[in-house]
């Protein structure tokens, strides 16, 4: 199983922020792993987010319901962080659930331990933001791709960005995901 040590949270960071290693040593303390099966739910619709997520194996999804299906908005991989946030920072139910989409392996810290991180010194502030920023860059980058590209082209930004998707994820959630329905996301690949 693989353990959280501060050279490997750092890896996971580097490409946001690149700090020394003591800054990761007192947040590399507070993670604990958990361990998920395929389908396994990891947060109930209408529950409050309970953790902030680092995905170390396997993937997984937030979905929301509409008209009684699942409707993926995002989908997570390895070396992603993931949490239902605006429930996290509210500490209210929301309605997106998170599933495991394959057996997986988290990094997770409780809001609980993430607050008292914060409380304890600056660094732990630090880590705060730089969570924060990550997790806000990946949202809004996704909310600009969904505004401005077309279906065919966020299909394209997928596979030129995570090719290995389309082997590891169902074209159904796929196809949610991309906000277009299974027949239409099989057009657009036979274009490709």
């Amino acid at each position: 199983m693989m353990e959280p040590t501060p050279e490997k949270v750092k890896q996971i960071f580097d490409p946001y922020y690149i700090a020394d290693l003591t800054v990761w040593a007192e947040f590399s303390k507070n993670l604990e792993v958990r361990i998920f099966q395929k389908n396994e739910i990891i947060k109930e619709y209408n529950t409050s987010e309970k953790y902030i997520n680092i995905l170390i194996s396997g993937s997984a999804a937030h979905f929301v319901l509409n008209d009684a299906k699942d409707i993926c908005i995002n989908l997570f991989y390895e070396k992603q962080f993931f949490s239902d946030y605006l429930s996290l920072l509210t500490q209210t139910p929301t309605v997106i659930k998170t599933e495991c989409l394959e057996d997986a392996v988290i990094w997770s810290i409780s809001h609980t331990e993430l607050n008292k991180l914060y409380s304890r010194s600056a660094t732990g502030l630090f880590i705060g933001k730089a969570i924060s920023d990550v997790m806000f860059i990946r949202k809004q980058s996704e909310q600009i791709n969904l505004l401005t590209l077309t279906p065919g082209e966020r299909y394209s930004k997928l596979i030129k960005e995570r090719p290995e998707i389309f082997q590891r994820t169902s074209l159904k959630t796929i196809a949610s995901y991309l906000g277009v329905t299974a027949e239409s996301l099989s057009r657009i690949r036979k274009k490709q």
